[in-house]
C-alpha cells in the first residue's frame, strides 16, 4: 500500500533491472539493460543494449550483480538514476 502511495505523489517513475558492468566511480555504478525488440520487417528477435549510470551511494554494488534501479532528478551530467536494490549478487 505504501508504493502505491508515493507513486501518486510522485508521479509514475521508471524501473529498469539489469547488471553491472562498472563500479570504479565514487557513489556511481554504469548498469547495462539489455531487452529484446522484434524487427519491424524480417520479424526476429534483436538484442538492445543500453547502459545507464545509477547512484550508489554506499558503494554497495561489485561488478556481475543483478540490480534495480529507478528514475530520479538528476545527480549530475549524465546520472539521472539510482539504485533500488541488489537482486542477486556475483557469484
Amino acid at each position: 500500500m505504501e508504493n502505491q502511495e508515493t507513486a501518486v505523489e510522485r508521479g509514475l517513475r521508471k524501473e529498469r533491472i539489469g547488471i553491472v558492468a562498472s563500479n570504479k566511480m565514487d557513489k556511481t555504478i554504469t548498469v547495462t539493460v539489455d531487452r529484446k525488440v522484434k524487427h519491424p520487417i524480417y520479424g526476429k528477435f534483436v538484442h538492445k543494449t543500453k547502459k545507464f549510470h545509477a547512484h550508489d551511494e554506499n558503494n554497495d554494488c561489485g561488478i556481475g550483480d543483478k540490480v534495480r534501479i529507478m528514475e530520479t532528478r538528476p545527480q549530475s551530467k549524465s546520472k539521472c538514476w539510482r539504485l533500488i536494490e541488489i537482486i542477486e549478487r556475483a557469484k
